[in-house]
């Protein structure tokens, strides 16, 4: 114990400014070699503590640091393991002037001789040494891309797609990949949409559908808009006056302008003259 004393020196040395807390205990490493713990008062390390080995040479009477270092205890806040680079990568962090690297073994990619299926679109029709390309997308590598677009905001699940009249797979602005790809994607060559010249999924859709849109007559009216919030104010008068007196004016006008009947030429005498004839 005559060397906890050196060691809480030696811990205070190294975490200056921060203070050391109490001792916690020592362990035995090895022969004359011992590691004694003290708390660390950091807000930043809950949990952690110092650690300061000593030793003692044979037959020697002084004390001697040989290492002191914060170390996590039982409860200390550890950060998440590391995770290399690569696997770090999430679409959408390539920036302008970024360059990703590919592994010589990835296996996304086969080389550019590899045979294939006739349906594959990576066929190289005639290869030969040094031309074409070095690597084509590998089997792995075309299922990893059509689960990804699958699920992704261009496949079926998309919101967009829910509320859409009809499938992609019927839009003649749908233009379909080459290979086994086309069976369940195509590209958008609608401009007025979202995913246009992007990688869309068969059952994908949207409101551009080109069947969907229905465009209206020029001759159409347009619908009725009536306003319920206002009046207008009228006169008041009795019901059904008003017509009447434009009724009667009209029988006048009509009266004085037609002219009177002339009398038959052969209408018969008077009663007074046939009297007096008698």
């Amino acid at each position: 114990m005559q060397a906890v004393e050196p060691a809480l020196e030696a811990a205070k040395e190294t975490a200056k400014p921060s203070e050391v807390g109490e001792h916690l205990g020592w362990a035995v490493e090895g022969d004359r070699v011992v590691t004694h713990y003290f708390a660390c008062t950091d807000s930043g390390y809950r949990g952690w503590r110092w650690a300061v080995t000593v030793t003692r040479a044979s037959r020697a009477k002084n004390i001697t640091i040989s290492e002191t270092a914060l170390m996590p205890g039982d409860e200390a806040i550890m950060p998440p393991p590391w995770v290399p680079w690569l696997e770090r990568l999430r679409p959408g962090d390539m920036g302008p002037g970024d360059l990703l690297p590919t592994a010589e073994d990835d296996a996304r990619l086969a080389p550019g001789f590899t045979e294939a299926d006739e349906v594959d679109g990576d066929v190289e029709a005639q290869w030969e040494l040094g031309l074409g390309r070095a690597r084509v997308l590998s089997a792995e590598g075309r299922d990893q891309a059509a689960e990804r677009w699958y699920e992704g905001t261009a496949g079926p699940a998309a919101p967009i797609a829910a509320a859409a009249p009809a499938p992609c797979s019927t839009c003649g602005f749908f233009i379909p990949l080459s290979g086994e790809l086309r069976l369940l994607f195509g590209v958008c060559a609608n401009a007025y949409v979202p995913d246009d010249g992007r990688v869309v999924a068969a059952d994908h859709g949207c409101g551009g559908h080109s069947e969907a849109v229905h465009v209206p007559s020029a001759a159409e009216a347009p619908p009725l808009i009536l306003d319920e919030l206002s009046f207008d104010s009228m006169p008041n008068f009795t019901p059904g006056a008003e017509t009447a007196l434009a009724v009667a004016a009209a029988q006048v006008a009509e009266d004085e302008d037609e002219p009177a009947e002339p009398e038959a030429a052969d209408a018969p005498p008077a009663a007074a003259e046939r009297d007096g004839d008698g």
